[in-house]
Formats: structure tokens, sequence, C-alpha cells
């Protein structure tokens, strides 16, 4: 692999990391998160730590109704933030044993 790869591939997976929902959720400070789409609130009062960037995702599903078209940036008509939940699944499992140490020290992150 040459060096622009290499570049390309360490740029690529900073700023996929930099959107990702448990990038938001994971210090042990974050105690509240806003959580909405497109103005919309969700209906979650809380999530757990442990798997909490899937879980703000699947918030982002459970709020007002909103119509088909405001789903947001999508890649090849599948919606940013389903793409983002699927990254989010493994960043989670890799940091398991750390998100399942601070839900037993602070509790679950509220939801505002």
């Amino acid at each position: 692999m040459d060096k622009r790869m290499k570049v390309m591939l360490i740029v690529g997976i900073a700023l996929s990391l930099s959107a990702c929902a448990t990038v938001k959720t994971l210090p042990p400070s974050t105690t509240h998160v806003v959580i909405e789409h497109y103005g919309k609130k969700s209906y979650c009062k809380e999530i757990p730590r442990v798997y909490s960037g899937f879980a703000f995702n699947l918030c982002k599903l459970n709020g007002e109704p909103s119509r088909q078209e405001n789903l947001g940036s999508s890649f090849n008509n599948v919606p940013f933030f389903i793409i983002d939940g699927t990254f989010s699944l493994v960043a989670d499992t890799v940091v398991l044993p750390y998100t399942l140490y601070t839900q037993s020290q602070h509790g679950s992150i509220e939801v505002n």
C-alpha cells in the first residue's frame, strides 16, 4: 500500500469516528445528550452506556414523526444514521469492557 492510500485510509477513519455516536457518548463525564433529528426530539428518556452509540442511533428513530424525505444525508439511499449505527455497533463492542465499568459507576445517560 503506497503512502497516499495510507493517508486517505487514516483520514477516512478519522472522519467516520468524528461523527460516530459512540464517540459522543463514551466519556464518563457525559451525563446528558441531546438527541434530535431535523429538529424533532426523541422520546427516549435515557440510554445505557453499554452500546450507547447504537442506542443513540435507535433513539433518533424513536421520536416525533417526520416525513420520509427528512431522513437526512444518505449514501446510495441508505440514511447516514443507519451507516453510523453499523460503525457504532463495532465501536461499542470494542469498548465494551470500559462501558460496562462506567455503566456500573455512573449509570445511564439522560436524554434531553
